[in-house]
């Protein structure tokens, strides 16, 4: 099958919604059948994330709770990039300094993802950060984050056991694994 026979243009569309963070949109859709659909979707200003590794192999994680699934979620740092046009390393580098304190020596991009394809536009930059050095924690006024340094391997056996579930830090993980040359041989052959 063509591409173009996959694709669907857009005839008219509405915001619906106009928030603080997210723009919800209502359009309508030419399908390639040539017949019309809804598609509902959210405008998401991007974002940054960064896996911080110690020197001995920890992973800097923060935990806050959650609103949307109801709990407390073990995550990178990171954050929405604030003005149209910033430099996703330097939302990285904020990012990181606000909720850890800590700074990096050296940062390697990881990936960008979609994170939800289906129903938003959101990406994500994601970053490896190493050669830390620890400051002050200065997060948001609306921002209430704990942060621990949890053992690598530790934090893969958490993505596994389901006690991580945000997806940015799983692909962060799952990463930092296969190429800092960690191993387990509970895992081996998941990772490649």
């Amino acid at each position: 099958m063509k591409d173009s026979e996959l694709i669907e243009t857009k005839i008219k569309g509405e915001n619906v919604y106009d928030g603080k963070l997210l723009k919800v949109w209502r359009d309508v859709v030419r399908l390639p059948n040539q017949k019309e659909a809804v598609r509902e979707w959210i405008k998401h200003p991007r974002a940054c994330a960064v896996a911080p590794l110690t020197e001995d192999k920890n992973l800097v994680l923060v935990r806050q709770y959650r609103y949307p699934v109801g709990k407390i979620t073990w995550e990178i740092p990171a954050g929405k990039l604030d003005v149209e046009g910033e430099d996703p390393l330097d939302c990285a580098k904020r990012e990181l300094s606000e909720e850890t304190g800590f700074a990096a020596q050296k940062y390697e991009k990881i990936l960008t993802t979609a994170t939800t394809v289906g129903f938003s536009n959101e990406y994500i930059h994601i970053y490896a950060a190493s050669g830390l050095k620890r400051g002050q924690m200065h997060p948001d006024s609306d921002e209430f984050v704990d942060c621990e340094e949890i053992p690598l391997l530790k934090a893969l056996e958490m993505v596994y056991n389901g006690e991580i579930i945000d997806a940015k830090t799983i692909i962060a993980i799952l990463w930092l694994c296969q190429n800092r040359n960690v191993s387990n041989s509970k895992y081996r052959g998941i990772l490649c």
